[in-house]
This record gives C-alpha cells, structure tokens and sequence, in this order.
C-alpha cells in the first residue's frame, strides 16, 4: 500500500496541550498503559536496528537472502530458520542488538510511575535497564512455538532476569509484556513466519494473550508511542492486545510516510493523535 501525503493540520497547541495534560495525567494515575514500538529505539541513537525494514536488511547483510525475502522481516527471519537452522537466527538476532540501547528520558520516566502495565514491542533491553533498582516489577515474554516440544506462549521473568512462574505477575506492581520477545535477558525472539503461525491463528481467541495481561488492561487504556502499523500482523497485535481494554487510547503520529491501513487503524481503535515527530512528543510529554 503506497503511503498517503503526511498529515496536515495548522498546530493547535492548546489542543497539543489538552492532549499531554490527559496523557500525563493517566499515565501518573495508572490509567494508561504505554505501548512502545522501535521508533524509540530509533531517536536513542543506539546502533540497532530501529525499524522492521532496516533488522530485515541487518539479516540479508548477513545471510544472502532471495528476492522474494528481502525487506521483509518475518519472510528474512524464516528463511534463515529454514535454511540455516533456528539457532543461527536466534544468533543473528542477538547480535543485531548486541549494543546496549541507553534508556530515553521517557523510558526513565515511566520507571517511577505506579503504572499496571507496559507493553513494549521491539527487542532491545532499554526498559529493563531504565528499571534497574525497582525489584516489584517483572516481564513476560512471548516465545517461539515452532521449537520441538514447546508447549507454551510465554516465559515470565523477575526484576533480576530469572526465570518465574506465570503467576508470579499477580504479586508485580508493574508488568512489562513484550509479546514479541526479547535480547535480554533470554534471547527470546518471535520474528520467523512459523514463530507466528499458531499465534495468529489462536489470539483472535486471546489464548496467546496472558491472563495477567489480559486482568490488567482490562482497567486501562493504551498510549502507542513509536510504534507502525503497516503491516497486518502489527495491527493484528495491537488489536487483539488493546482488545476488552476499558480506554481510550491515545497514539502519537509521526505525520512522515503514513499508510491508508495506518489511518483506518488508528480510527477503528478511536485512538486520540498528537502529530508530531515522536522525539519532540516525547520531550514534552516528560516535562513539567
């Protein structure tokens, strides 16, 4: 689908200011759930990849990859799997964010804050690094179904990176879910087609969904900062996430390359835009 002209609008910054003041003030009373994509990572300067395309590209710079594949990180990832086995994926994953990402502002930030939920979908480790020094929170992270013998959706982690029971995230004050896994502190990775085959055709149902997620958002509302939806499995995600969530949801539109399927998206869920490049919203969403 080809991208729509950006956005245009003649800023209205009371408006603007209408919209942080809400955020602000949801996120500070745990109303709100932050929902983060990869553009963070992008605007923290790391040397990660910090968009789908360019983790696709990191992975065809080193495994060749056909035409067919290029691009395109899921379709890239399964190539690799299939051809190099799952371990070399999981390897290349690892080393394409082998840099430490450095927390943003907003990342510290949403450390100090009493908030129920956080769901981060990229797979770098700044969130858990802006969360050194708090032990009441954990994460749980989705992991691959396509290992032989695997027979669960998730694995749940301490504030110290240990592996825990699921129920473990009742006693949590903050849970991290990051539904397409992570670098750290396990190397879990969904980024394969076959990692999401039965994930998708189970979460119309909830099932890969925890039930710790699904208790706690079911009081908020989810604020998408950084995050694209382009591509129909990310819609497919956010979607069924948000899904019996009480709301509203808010988004951050960076007004640059937008999609038609983006701006439908963003209607379907009445997500409520404050267009603006992400690092300036970013900025003036942590200050006082």
């Amino acid at each position: 689908m080809p991208a729509l002209a950006p956005l245009q609008r003649v800023p209205d910054r009371a408006e603007d200011e209408r919209w942080l003041a809400a955020v602000r003030e949801g996120l500070a009373a745990g109303r709100l759930a932050p929902y983060l994509g990869p553009g963070l990572a992008a605007i923290s300067g790391a040397a990660v990849p910090a968009t789908y395309e360019a983790l696709a590209a990191f992975l065809e710079s080193k495994v060749p990859l056909p035409r067919r594949a290029r691009g395109n990180l899921w379709a890239a990832a399964q190539y690799i799997e299939s051809q190099r086995h799952r371990s070399t994926l999981v390897s290349l994953l690892a080393e394409a964010f082998a840099t430490p990402v450095p927390p943003l502002p907003l990342h510290r930030h949403l450390a100090t804050l009493p908030l129920p939920l956080i769901v981060d979908t990229w797979y770098d480790g700044a969130l858990r690094t802006a969360f050194a020094g708090r032990s009441d929170w954990g994460e749980i992270q989705g992991i691959t179904r396509a290992t032989i013998g695997e027979v669960g959706w998730t694995r749940a982690y301490d504030a110290e990176g240990v592996a825990v029971a699921p129920d473990a995230a009742s006693g949590w004050k903050t849970l991290v879910y990051r539904p397409h896994g992570g670098v750290v502190p396990d190397r879990n990775f969904l980024a394969a087609d076959s990692d999401y085959v039965e994930t998708l055709t189970e979460i119309d149902i909830q099932t890969p969904i925890p039930e710790a997620v699904k208790v706690r958002r079911a009081e908020v509302g989810f604020v998408f900062m950084g995050c694209r939806f382009h591509d129909q499995l990310l819609r497919t995600y956010a979607r069924q996430i948000a899904k019996r969530s009480r709301g509203p949801h808010f988004v951050v539109i960076d007004p640059a390359g937008l999609t038609r399927n983006e701006r439908r998206f963003v209607d379907e869920l009445g997500m409520s835009p404050l267009v603006s490049p992400l690092g300036d919203a970013l900025a003036r969403l942590v200050s006082s």
